[in-house]
């Protein structure tokens, strides 16, 4: 597979339904923005709407800012965008209490975190001391500030990025950073028709000017809501659960997969299971989702390729009917 090409990360499943009507409206209003790979649109909306969180990878220009911004302009839904440099302290992410002269007393200044969608821009560029203040933050949905506890946005979401093929002045992002990461993947370059659109719109800044909400905040919510009511089977339970623990037990793999990260995938397979307007999850889920919500979550060892192992698990293990 060569860098540019995107992580296959979407199974044809020959009982799906058309997704809810909201849902459509959000996954095409993203993709009339969007103009790269459709199956990024849908895995964005699917962690969206499993609470969840994403990790992208990839390298500069391929959308990841146009991504973001028009899933928070679609949900209307207030966007920031962080970009992290060396210098940047936790302060600047949380917040700070400034002396106030004229009331005599110290303001809360809210710091990006206090947003609907945040994109937390090359993340791998700022310093650990604050690359863990965003720990509390995705785990969470709150912010420690001096002592107090204040709580994020209920449809929180951060769109974090990093490019994987420059090192030069980065820190590394710890297991326990990747671990609060719902979904990783690269979007890879767009397709040939979809790259002339954008060279014949001069870019994506006019759809995104002309981009008005798809859904409201109360209806995302609502949707979160409804994902978790979703029907997991004990069978295709205990699937998922094999594909996790045979990470554990891997050669290949150092370090398996969490009980976060099973829970995760879990959620992950409702979302999907209610954007194709089923009341199941059914395995198709969960072998369209374990490489990008279980390849950032494990330990490969030296030269081994993390996707590949979770993809041959999939593979190898017995499907239930």
């Amino acid at each position: 597979m060569r860098y540019a090409d995107p992580i296959p990360f979407t199974r044809a499943t020959p009982a799906s339904m058309p997704s809810p009507p909201e849902i459509l409206r959000l996954t095409d209003a993203i993709a009339g923005v969007y103009r790269g790979n459709r199956p990024a649109v849908d895995l964005l909306v699917i962690a969206f709407i499993a609470g969840g969180h994403v990790l992208l990878e990839d390298i500069p220009g391929v959308g990841k800012t146009t991504l973001a911004r028009a899933l928070a302009q679609a949900t209307g839904g207030g966007f920031k965008r962080l970009q992290c440099t060396p210098d940047l302290m936790p302060a600047d992410i949380t917040g700070v209490s400034i002396f106030d002269d004229q009331d005599r007393k110290f303001v809360f200044h809210p710091g990006p975190l206090f947003c609907d969608v945040l994109l937390a821009d090359e993340l791998n560029r700022t310093p650990p001391r604050t690359q863990s203040a965003l720990l509390e933050a995705l785990s969470e949905g709150q912010v420690t500030v001096e002592g107090t506890a204040m709580p994020l946005a209920k449809t929180f979401f951060c769109i974090a990025t990093q490019n994987p093929l420059d090192h030069a002045g980065t820190y590394p992002l710890p297991d326990s950073q990747r671990d609060r990461f719902l979904m990783t993947y690269k979007l890879g370059y767009p397709e040939g028709a979809a790259e002339y659109d954008l060279l014949s719109g001069d870019g994506a800044e006019q759809s995104l000017a002309r981009l008005t909400p798809a859904m409201d905040l109360a209806t995302a919510r609502r949707l979160r809501e409804q994902a978790r009511t979703i029907r997991v089977e004990e069978s295709v339970r205990r699937y998922l659960l094999a594909i996790v623990q045979a990470t554990r037990g891997h050669k290949a793999v150092q370090v398996g997969a969490s009980p976060r990260a099973a829970l995760g995938l879990q959620r992950a397979c409702q979302a999907r299971a209610l954007i194709q307007n089923r009341a199941f999850v059914i395995p198709d889920d969960v072998q369209a989702l374990a490489a990008v919500t279980l390849a950032h979550r494990i330990s490969a060892r030296m030269g081994q390729s993390a996707h590949g192992i979770i993809q041959g698990l999939v593979e190898s293990l017995p499907v239930p009917r």
